[in-house]
């Protein structure tokens, strides 16, 4: 009877989280449609997701952020938002973290999702990891986005790794893209969000998500060349803060 029952509260946890997306959605409709029809209103898209989304489901679902700043970003600076990728709640959490408007780099397949899917195709810049046209493109568009003061943030893992792997390899092209453009890359460590929510249906339970937001590390000088050991580095920090997570107080 136990196990039927955490079952079942797990289940209702999940289909909670879907409810919690799809409301300030719908109450919030005009506005959010209005707020997407030009790049150029982007920023009060931006504002509405992190204050009116974004809180709603993670306090929501028991989830309150915990953040640590090793140091702030300055409201005029373009940067390259970097974490480890484990569960949807990221990038509620993610929206959290950054007073700076940003925008996602993420995977084609999410835009057919319902409702959220709709605002997640015009908003964010849609890559296809298997077509490389689709790769160049984001380039582009990224290098216009933060032509105009915004920032980027891309999820180096590539995808959300198996439940039994730490951190997975990341990908170079938040790096190449980081050196490119000459910005900031920003580090950050999730250490709880597999835990409070992974992508397993019948599993989750509410909880703090401390969150860590680690050194920059800047890449003036860096030439493409360095994408690699920038990586390393960066990968290297969120790895170990993930290590020595049990001792991670808030």
């Amino acid at each position: 009877m136990w196990v039927i029952a955490k079952k079942t509260g797990q289940a209702l946890y999940r289909i909670w989280f879907y409810i919690l997306v799809t409301i300030p959605i719908l109450i919030f409709w005009p506005l959010l449609l209005v707020s997407t029809i030009s790049e150029k209103t982007y920023p009060q898209f931006f504002w509405l997701a992190r204050n009116l989304w974004a809180p709603v489901i993670l306090y929501g679902m028991g989830c309150p952020p915990q953040i640590r700043y090793s140091q702030q970003m300055k409201r005029s600076g373009s940067y390259m938002l970097v974490a480890n990728h484990t569960s949807m709640l990221d990038i509620m959490l993610m929206l959290r973290v950054s007073r700076n408007p940003f925008v996602f780099v993420g995977k084609k397949e999410l835009a057919g999702l319902p409702i959220f899917g709709f605002f997640y195709k015009r908003v964010c810049i849609l890559v296809d990891r298997e077509d490389s046209r689709s790769r160049s493109a984001v380039y582009r568009r990224a290098q216009r986005r933060l032509e105009e003061g915004l920032s980027i943030c891309i999820f180096p893992e590539g995808g959300v790794p198996e439940e039994s792997v730490i951190l997975d390899t990341f990908k170079d092209g938040a790096f190449k893209m980081a050196i490119a453009h000459k910005i900031e890359v920003v580090p950050m460590t999730f250490y709880d969000n597999k835990r409070r929510f992974p992508f397993r249906f019948f599993s989750g339970h509410p909880g703090p998500l401390r969150t860590r937001v680690h050194r920059f590390f800047d890449t003036q000088g860096y030439t493409a060349s360095d994408a690699g050991s920038l990586r390393t580095e960066v990968r290297d920090l969120i790895y170990e803060s993930l290590q020595k997570e049990p001792n991670a107080t808030f």
